[in-house]
């Protein structure tokens, strides 16, 4: 994460010296008096305030790279019939021979340029019949059937499209998404991205997305989406969270990506607002960078048809997908049964696939042999993944999918592709996890979009929705889902299709004129929110206090991590009648009697002696108070030699609070500082002889805090 320093309000330095951070005021002066003043230790600089990020990753995880989630099957489509809007579906799904040439072709990451190169190389080697690469075959699969939008929106109840745009009701307008927008993040560039969905959209009979600029520097948020057409902008993000005009690189994998989630977003959801968010390159932090901005542009649905690896780390990025009024999916993988990130966070609707079968009257669904899918090493299970779920049991950890769509390249659906230096279009069936994923946010965007018309509140993120209030009430259940009880992602024990819930497809496929309806109307059941607070008392003094619980129904609590003797009563009081001298972190859960649904909150319970600070040594060489049990401060004495570049780190941690401030005071003109999560690192270019001290104290949100000071000794050369 490179945006560690941020607002306006980090920096307590004179007038004179904002533009560095602790370096020395008046800048170039050669004159004598300033070269002696450059003998003597340089004075301390005003305190300054640092702001550490939470949700930033740590560099091991931030450089990680993900990978898009998409699989092409190896042919090139014939060009598909002309659609006028409103036509009815094709009775009969086009399937296509693939050619003996490709038939050995992986169709994980497949591009047309790849196509294009081994037709080029059986060209020139037309006595070559085998292909001799290492390329894995693609099953035993030889011809692939390939679905229309119109196809796709009858198999799954999608409305039937207007024979016209224009003049539609507000209501008629709600069921194609009017109003909503879908963030597509994704990495490197597509230049082709407009002209791509022009000709999807003229084939199918959809309706056009005209072109908008956002400017660099617009007024954020984003004005309300257009309640009559679909727009569709292009910007490039930086990992801050920010926007730039510089465009990323162009890469043929992303490219393709990037058009399938355009056009089956669009698809889905017609009239929606559609902002492609180009990150510049694939790594975590680029790719967490898209996501920030789209944060910052304004209310959404954010589609991610990537995924990497997890990491015990991971979750430190989950404050990211909990911005207000959003909703995030990420497509759970292509590689059969484990997990991915993003899709693997509590606050991201995992989005897995199935092979599809339509024939006009009738859908079926097994699970697709690719799909993700499987049990996290490291996230807690969230509390919508309750015993109260049929299928779910009891889950370890967090559990992906939860929902699914097809996802089969060899039951794909058609995207348009003009490959780099050609503009001739290429139609592909393409499938994945990440095909499914842009469609689910479709759905999603029409479901707000009639909430809208309703009066009722988005539904950012729709995970209860979909858990609580549909999947546990069975008749709702059965007619909001599609279940898919066949097929198979792997060999484990629950990698098969199974009644109700299952790893591969989550709680199924959508039923969408049942899914939208039920959706339309829901007011969506909430965990109770316990409020997290720093206590404190004094040893042998009876403790008591009551929890802060916002709950819509009674709650039960419970205590974990207590200390002996301390317990929490059914009306929500803590109480401890002869506390003991330590610091303690107590987790209280409150369960919501009628739903099922808990919420938890972190008291910081601190309990002192005599006195109510305590002194010893934190770190190698630095000495400090620490108050209130809250954050802790490592530090090693820094040392160096006068003229040669020296630095140090100082290490924060906090198990109680989600935001910390660090005060640094003390500090030698020229020292800089700068964050790398909970880490700041102090570095001076050209040190002076002398000793200094460095008053370092950290507060969290709870109002703990703990202090340090940290020796920086300089000697002469």
């Amino acid at each position: 994460m490179q945006d560690f320093l941020r607002n306006k309000r980090l920096w307590a330095l004179p007038l004179t010296c904002i533009a560095a951070l602790l370096s020395a005021c008046g800048g170039a002066d050669t004159s004598a008096d300033s070269a002696q003043a450059q003998s003597a230790a340089p004075l301390a600089t005003a305190s300054t305030i640092l702001t550490l990020d939470p949700g930033s990753l740590a560099p091991a995880d931030a450089q990680q790279f993900a990978q898009p989630s998409f699989h092409m099957a190896p042919v090139l489509l014939d060009t598909p019939a002309d659609a006028a809007p409103g036509d009815a579906a094709p009775a009969s799904v086009h399937t296509q021979t693939v050619p003996t040439a490709f038939r050995r072709l992986d169709s994980r990451r497949l591009t047309v340029e790849a196509l294009r190169q081994v037709q080029a190389l059986r060209s020139a080697d037309s006595t070559t019949d085998a292909d001799t690469s290492a390329a894995t075959p693609l099953a035993t699969t030889t011809t692939v059937a390939t679905y229309t939008p119109a196809q796709i929106r009858a198999a799954y109840g999608l409305p039937t499209l207007p024979a016209s745009f224009t003049g539609l009701t507000t209501a008629q307008a709600a069921q194609l998404g009017a109003g909503q927008t879908i963030y597509i993040v994704d990495a490197q560039h597509n230049p082709n991205v407009a002209a791509e969905l022009s000709a999807f959209n003229t084939k199918f009979g959809l309706p056009a997305c005209a072109t908008k600029a956002i400017a660099t520097n617009a007024s954020l948020p984003l004005a309300t989406a257009s309640s009559t057409a679909c727009e569709l902008s292009v910007v490039y993000s930086t990992a801050a969270g920010a926007m730039t005009s510089s465009a990323p690189s162009y890469d043929s994998g992303w490219a393709t990506e990037i058009a399938l989630d355009v056009q089956w977003a669009h698809a889905t959801a017609p009239l929606a607002r559609i902002v492609l968010i180009e990150a510049a390159s694939s790594s975590y932090d680029n790719l967490l960078g898209g996501v920030r901005l789209a944060n910052n542009l304004g209310a959404g649905i954010v589609s991610m048809s990537f995924g990497g690896s997890e990491s015990s780390g991971t979750s430190s990025a989950d404050s990211v997908f909990s911005a207000a009024n959003m909703t995030y999916l990420a497509a759970t993988g292509d590689s059969g049964a484990g997990v991915a990130w993003p899709s693997v966070s509590p606050k991201v609707l995992a989005v897995g696939g199935t092979t599809l079968t339509y024939t006009g009257g009738a859908r079926s669904e097994v699970v697709w042999s690719s799909t993700g899918g499987g049990v996290s090493q490291y996230v807690a299970t969230p509390s919508y993944q309750s015993t109260a779920v049929p299928g779910m049991g009891t889950a370890a950890h967090r559990t992906v999918a939860d929902v699914a769509f097809n996802a089969d390249p060899n039951s794909g659906q058609y995207v348009a592709v003009i490959a780099s230096g050609s503009s001739t279009v290429k139609w592909t069936s393409v499938g994945g996890t990440s095909l499914a994923t842009p469609q689910w946010a479709g759905l999603i965007a029409v479901a707000n979009a009639l909430r809208a018309v309703n009066g009722k509140a988005a539904l950012a993120a729709p995970h209860t929705a979909l858990y609580t209030n549909i999947s546990t009430v069975a008749g709702t259940y059965a007619s909001v889902f599609a279940d898919i009880t066949k097929g198979s992602h792997g060999s484990c024990s629950a990698c098969s299709g199974e009644v109700g819930y299952d790893q591969a497809t989550g709680l199924g496929t959508p039923n969408a004129t049942a899914l939208l309806s039920t959706l339309s109307g829901l007011t969506v059941q909430t965990a109770p929110v316990v409020t997290s607070a720093s206590i404190s008392g004094k040893a042998g003094t009876a403790l008591s206090f009551t929890v802060s619980v916002t709950a819509s129904n009674a709650v039960t609590y419970t205590l974990t991590g207590a200390p002996s003797g301390m317990s929490i009563s059914s009306a929500g009081v803590v109480s401890w009648a002869a506390p003991v001298a330590g610091t303690y972190s107590v987790t209280v859960t409150a369960k919501d009697s009628k739903t099922g649904l808990s919420g938890q909150g972190v008291y910081s319970v601190v309990i002192t002696a005599a006195s109510t600070t305590t002194t010893g040594t934190t770190g190698t060489g630095t000495t400090g108070t620490t108050t209130g049990g809250g954050p802790v401060i490592k530090a090693s004495a820094i040392t160096g030699v006068a003229g040669r570049a020296l630095s140090g780190t100082i290490s924060i941690s906090d198990t109680t609070s989600k935001s910390v401030s660090v005060s640094i005071s003390g500090a030698p003109l020229g020292m800089s500082f700068q964050v790398s999560g909970m880490q700041i690192v102090a570095s001076w270019a050209s040190p002076v002889t002398g000793s200094y001290q460095l008053k370092v104290v950290a507060t969290d949100g709870n109002g703990a805090s703990a202090q340090v000071t940290v020796p920086v000794t300089v000697s002469a050369r």
